[in-house]
C-alpha cells in the first residue's frame, strides 16, 4: 500500500544511475593427483556466473531520493573454478528498490526499457557475465590432458535514467490556492502545508481515502498550474507527468478568488487549456469540475454562473466546513470504476479490407498467357 507522502521527506522523481553486472569468474586448469592413480585426467571446474542488477517497484516507496547517494550499482562477481570439478560460486544479485511507477530508460538512447507499475515487478538492467569454462569442459577422446580454460565474460554496464511517475486514481488540478491541499488533508492522513497564499505545495502529494464497504481511492496532488505551464512557467509543469497515470481528473475551482485573480470561468479554461498542450491523452480523462470554498460569501451566485458558462455539472464543497466532501467522494469512486471497466474492456480494431489485392508473384494474365 502506498505510504501518505508528506512534506518532510525530499521528493526525487528523476535520477541517473550506472549499472554493471558482475563478472564470471575464471575456468580452472587442474589434474587428478591421487595415489594410485598415475593419470587422474583433468578435473578444472568452470568459474561461477556474474551477478545482476535488478530494479524491483516496491510501492512502499515514494521517491527516487535514496538512489541520489549513490551513483554506482554494481552486482557481485561470479568466483573462479576450482580442482576436484568444483564449480565458482555464481555472483549474488544485486536488487534496487525503485517507487512503483518508475519509467526505466537507457541514458545515451532515451530508449524505455521498461516501466515499472506492479508491485515487486522487476526487471535485469545489466546482466552478469558468463562463467569461464575449465579444462575438463574441453577433454575428449583425443584430448585427454586439455590445457585450455576460458576466462569469465564481463557483465553488462550501462547508464539509466530512473523517471517517477506516482500512480493514483484520482488527480487533483487547479491553480494555486484552488484548495487542492485542503480537500487532500480532509480526505487522507496525508499532511501538505496549507496556507493562505499560492505556492504552498512544491512537490507532489500522495494520500488515500477509505470509504464505505472496504474501498479505497488514492489522490495525488501536484502543485498549483499558472498559464503557460506547459512551456516551463510556474512549478506544476514539471510535475504534470505524475498525474498522467490517474484513471480521474478531480478539477478544483476557486469560487471566490481574490481580486486581481482569474475568475472562475477563466480559471477553468486556463487550467484546460495548459492539459490541452501539455498531452491531450491527459487532457482526455475523465474529469470532475469541483467548486471551492462554498463557505465565503457569493459562493452560490458564483457557482450558479460557473455551471451556465461551462454548460455543464459543477459540484461544490467547501474544504473547511466539510460540505458536500462525501458526495464527492462517492462521485469519484463511480468515476473511477467506470474507467476501470473501460480499459478493461476489449478493444475491437476496426479493420478497412477495400478492394481485393492480387497475391504476390505471377499475375492472372502472366499465367493466362503462359497456359
Amino acid at each position: 500500500m502506498p505510504r501518505e507522502l508528506g512534506t518532510d521527506r525530499l521528493f526525487v522523481d528523476s535520477v541517473r544511475i550506472f549499472v554493471r553486472g558482475g563478472r564470471g569468474g575464471d575456468g580452472c586448469m587442474s589434474f587428478r593427483r591421487e595415489k594410485y592413480v598415475p593419470r587422474g585426467g583433468p578435473d578444472g571446474g568452470d568459474g561461477g556466473h556474474g551477478g545482476s542488477v535488478v530494479l524491483v517497484a516496491d510501492a512502499g516507496l515514494d521517491t527516487l531520493l535514496d538512489l541520489t547517494g549513490r551513483h554506482h550499482w554494481r552486482a557481485e562477481n561470479g568466483r573462479p573454478g576450482e580442482g576436484g570439478n568444483r564449480h565458482g560460486r555464481s555472483g549474488k544479485p544485486l536488487l534496487v528498490p525503485v517507487p512503483a511507477g518508475t519509467l526505466v530508460y537507457e541514458a545515451d538512447s532515451e530508449r524505455l526499457l521498461k516501466d515499472l507499475v506492479d508491485h515487486e515487478q522487476r526487471v535485469a538492467v545489466a546482466k552478469g557475465g558468463r562463467g569461464g569454462y575449465g579444462n575438463l569442459h574441453y577433454a575428449s577422446s583425443t584430448n585427454q590432458a586439455p590445457r585450455e580454460t576460458q576466462p569469465g565474460l564481463d557483465g553488462e554496464e550501462r547508464t539509466l535514467r530512473l523517471e517517477l511517475k506516482l500512480i493514483a486514481d484520482i488527480g487533483l488540478a487547479g491553480l494555486p490556492n484552488a484548495g487542492k491541499s485542503t480537500l487532500l488533508a480532509r480526505l487522507t492522513n496525508a499532511n501538505p502545508k496549507i496556507a493562505a497564499y499560492p505556492f504552498t505545495t512544491k512537490s507532489p502529494q500522495l494520500g488515500i481515502t477509505e470509504l464505505a464497504g472496504f474501498r479505497r481511492l488514492v489522490l495525488a496532488d501536484i502543485p498549483g498550474l499558472i498559464e503557460g505551464a506547459h512551456d516551463g512557467v510556474g512549478l506544476g509543469d514539471r510535475f504534470l507527468r505524475h498525474i498522467e497515470r490517474t484513471r480521474v481528473i478531480v478539477h478544483l475551482v476557486d469560487l471566490c478568488p481574490e481580486q486581481g485573480q482569474p475568475s472562475p470561468v477563466q480559471a477553468y479554461r486556463v487550467i484546460r487549456n495548459e492539459l490541452e498542450r501539455y498531452s491531450p491523452k491527459l487532457a482526455a480523462r475523465r474529469e470532475i469540475i469541483v467548486g471551492t470554498k462554498l463557505d465565503l460569501t457569493d459562493a452560490d451566485q458564483r457557482l450558479a454562473l460557473l455551471r451556465r458558462e461551462l454548460g455543464s455539472a459543477v459540484h461544490a464543497i467547501s474544504g473547511v466546513s466539510g460540505v458536500g466532501v462525501r458526495e464527492l467522494t462517492e462521485m469519484m469512486w463511480r468515476e473511477v470504476e467506470q474507467a476501470r471497466l473501460e480499459d478493461a474492456a476489449p478493444r475491437r480494431e476496426l479493420i478497412d479490407f477495400g478492394e481485393e489485392q492480387p497475391r504476390e508473384g505471377r499475375s492472372n494474365s502472366t499465367r493466362d498467357a503462359e497456359a
